[in-house]
């Protein structure tokens, strides 16, 4: 196996990686600037009010997501293992 074969794994690697926390990310980014702006305006400082809604945000976006997560997964590791030969050679 050359360097440059295992960069090219690694590369892949950390691009399914991004690609699958991306949306969830995504969402709870936006959940938290709704709720900063919210406080903003309100002047409700309260740190609960920042953190129930932003978990509650990312577990639904986890349940929507999780079929194209796991679609995702799966495929980077039936590649993987598919091409276990040429790993190897």
């Amino acid at each position: 196996m050359t360097p440059e074969f295992a960069i090219g794994i690694a590369k892949d690697a950390i691009e399914v990686t991004l690609l699958i926390s991306l949306p969830i990310l995504g969402i709870g980014m936006v959940v938290g600037l709704a709720v900063s702006i919210f406080q903003a305006v309100t002047q409700i400082q309260e740190m609960t009010l920042s953190f129930v809604p932003k978990i509650v945000a990312v577990m639904l976006a986890l349940l929507a997501f999780f079929p194209w997560i796991m679609n995702k997964l799966t495929v980077f590791t039936e590649n993987l293992i598919i091409n276990i030969p040429q790993y190897i050679r």
